[in-house]
């Protein structure tokens, strides 16, 4: 997916960096297939801000899309790759045999009018379901699900893909795109390929407008606090700061936070990689 440069016309544009949506076929999505979409600004039942920086933004419409992948044995062929605004990747609006409609996260290389399918005869051509007990050794997947029939989890945000390593037993081996390797059920589905969008990371939105656009407000640096608002706050001239972490102390950069005691840690081979380390 190529990336535009903006001319400088406006402070605005002067460093904007924008999607070409060059894959993108349609304009307006399918009727059947989306629902309202509330806004909570951040706020719970009683009205309180339990998540702060967040509100306004732009009125979307939830586009519901088929995670679980459940409709076997039918062919489904691509009417439009459409843009998502609750999403970084892109959708795919398919149809099946029978004419029903769904969407489907968009993998990267799927085009208007191919052919795709999901279940026990379906081949590892991009943009077919399968489950991964049949997918071939060193396959790209994604929209991976973590419980079978619970539907996709893993690998779905713009450009990202795990790799089928291995097979143990009842589990399959995956290399997941945050560097964790773990075992998941080979009764659980992926898809075959990587998400689509893979230039979303790219983007600038070049000035702080577009971020309230998108529904983010302003956000104040900890240490420009005062001590009673933050632990890095307070001090005289620059001296403020400390070691980095959160309003609520929990420290940043190296800390581990995941409970061991976790169901799931011994489906963990290896961690994820460290941002931090050199």
């Amino acid at each position: 997916m190529p990336i535009k440069k903006y001319k400088p016309l406006t402070p605005g544009t002067r460093f904007r960096v924008g999607n070409a949506y060059a894959e993108i076929t349609a304009s307006k999505p399918e009727k059947s297939l989306v629902a309202p979409l509330k806004k909570s600004g951040g706020r719970n039942h009683d009205g309180k801000m339990t998540v702060r920086n967040r509100g306004g933004g732009h009125k979307r419409k939830y586009r519901i899309i088929d995670f679980n992948r459940n409709k076997e044995g039918l062919n489904a062929t691509v009417s439009s790759i459409e843009y998502d605004p609750n999403r970084t990747a892109f959708i795919a609006l398919v149809q099946y045999e029978d004419k029903e409609k769904r969407y489907i996260i968009a993998p990267k290389g799927l085009n208007v009018g191919d052919t795709i399918r999901s279940g026990r005869d379906a081949t590892p051509v991009v943009g077919n379901a399968m489950y991964l007990s049949d997918i071939p050794l060193g396959a790209a997947i994604h929209a991976i699900e973590m419980t079978p029939g619970k539907g996709a989890a893993l690998a779905r945000s713009a450009g990202t893909n795990g790799l089928l390593v291995g097979r143990e037993g009842k589990y399959a081996i995956i290399k997941l795109p945050s560097g964790e390797v773990r075992r998941i059920l080979m009764t659980c589905k992926a898809t075959i390929g990587a998400t689509s969008n893979p230039d979303h990371g790219l983007t600038v939105l070049g000035k702080a407008g577009r971020k309230r656009w998108i529904g983010r407000r302003s956000r104040v640096r900890g240490v420009a606090m005062n001590p009673v608002d933050h632990p890095m706050g307070g001090g005289e001239g620059k001296s403020s700061g400390g070691h980095p972490r959160s309003r609520t102390g929990i420290m940043a950069k190296g800390q581990k936070t995941r409970n061991n005691k976790k169901y799931s840690t011994s489906l963990i081979i290896t961690k994820r990689k460290k941002k931090n380390k050199k």
